[in-house]
């Protein structure tokens, strides 16, 4: 089993930065990628950043050359991503999901993906 712990969201004016993080451990072995995904309200949950261990990384256009996703290295017991989120729009307000498992993290299909943190609520003013 492998448990995942979410730290970071808010509330924030537009055009302003949030940082999300994300920590597993259990078998993280098992694990070959990390990533986020958003719901808001009445909508599907969608990807938005997702890494592997080799760094590579994958973003939803709607995000591309705003948010950044990185693996946290300081944390070398653990497999952890941060998610820097700069130029923040209110269309970027969600909960936001850490999500842990094989490849499929970056195909962006939810029911493919086995390890899902608590979530946390990231809200944009206008």
């Amino acid at each position: 089993q492998v448990q995942l712990v979410e730290s970071g969201g808010g509330l924030v004016q537009a055009g302003g930065s949030l940082r999300l993080s994300c920590a597993a451990s259990g078998s993280i072995f098992t694990l070959n990628a990390m990533g986020w995904y958003r719901q808001a309200p009445g909508q599907q949950r969608e990807l938005v950043a997702a890494i592997n261990r080799g760094g590579i990384t994958h973003y939803a256009d709607s995000v591309k050359g705003r948010f950044t996703i990185s693996r946290d290295n300081a944390k070398n017991t653990v497999f952890a991503v941060n998610l820097q989120m700069n130029s923040l729009k209110h269309e970027d307000t969600a909960v936001y999901y850490c999500a842990a498992g094989g490849a499929t993290v970056a195909a962006g299909w939810p029911p493919s993906i086995p390890y899902w943190g608590q979530g946390t609520q990231v809200t944009v003013s206008s």
